[in-house]
């Protein structure tokens, strides 16, 4: 395999200074799509300037992980992707073990790499890494694809021709459990490798000034994806019943915040009540960040 079977598609949302460390990370060899949710035509011209092997699409306003994703994967012309996010780095081997992966098991349609989201440890992770055996990598399953981390997954795009990518009614949150679980219901495997690694920041793709509206944002998104997650594989009742207990606590800990005074976790439970309301009363993920 060489550096044309390959397309990393990064989508980004106000993640000028975060996104540079993940582009030095990438080898300027490699082509990279960079869908940026925003009409920045600044940030575009910026950004490839400084890196002449990204390739940088404005979406034009913020339309979510998911259907960000896929306006740069209908952009790959290679026979793999890798979906990074902004706030992840690669290591020296990381395409190249995925490469290795790849040749060996030539049937699968994803692969998650390990996740390492402290640097101080990458000594003793690399230890413990050289007592595994490279191919003992872990076939996943309805019960494990739960632990399927949309911030780097390797496609092998000739799988997914009748199964789509991303569901575009989600904003953000479970958009790659969701495509995970659609892949196995069509009898393609997804693998999960330990020794294939990839450095992961976690929650932290934008800038820290945007933190509370970020917050807010994921509140209200998580909740309105997990029961609409839970809909469309087990029905709307048992989402009802699997969700109530969060519903009923979201009211509870709104007012107990309102009497106590304490303005942003109100807010916080605010949004994590609206965004069960809406899903359930089947709205779109209409909320976005005030930013």
């Amino acid at each position: 395999m060489s550096i044309k079977d390959i397309t990393i598609v990064i989508t980004s949302f106000k993640s000028e200074n975060k996104i540079r460390k993940c582009l030095n990370s990438i080898d300027k060899q490699y082509k990279v799509i960079n869908v940026e949710n925003s009409s920045d035509h600044d940030y575009k011209t910026q950004i490839e300037k400084e890196f002449e092997n990204v390739k940088c699409i404005l979406s034009g306003e913020n339309i979510g992980y998911g259907k960000g994703n896929n306006i740069g994967l209908k952009e790959v012309k290679t026979k793999y992707a890798l979906i990074l996010n902004p706030d992840a780095e690669l290591f020296p081997d990381s395409i190249t073990n995925f490469f290795k992966l790849a040749e060996e098991n030539s049937d699968f349609a994803m692969i998650q790499p390990s996740t390492l989201e402290d640097k101080k440890k990458l000594r003793n992770y690399d230890l413990a890494l050289k007592n595994r055996v490279w191919n003992h990598c872990i076939e996943l399953d309805q019960r494990a694809i739960k632990t399927v981390r949309g911030h780097a997954l390797f496609l092998n795009l000739q799988k997914f021709e009748n199964i789509g990518f991303f569901d575009e009614n989600i904003f953000f949150f479970l958009e790659e459990t969701d495509l995970a679980m659609r892949i196995l219901k069509s009898e393609k495997k997804i693998y999960y490798c330990a020794p294939i690694i990839i450095f992961h920041e976690g929650g932290k793709s934008h800038e820290n000034k945007i933190n509370h509206q970020m917050e807010l944002s994921r509140n209200w998104h998580w909740m309105w994806s997990t029961f609409y997650f839970n809909k469309k594989y087990k029905g709307f009742i048992n989402s009802l019943i699997k969700v109530f207990p969060k519903l009923i606590s979201s009211i509870f800990k709104y007012f107990f915040f309102l009497l106590i005074m304490n303005k942003e976790k109100k807010e916080i439970y605010y949004q994590r009540f609206s965004g069960l309301a809406n899903s359930i009363a089947g709205k779109k993920s209409w909320y976005r960040p005030k930013v």
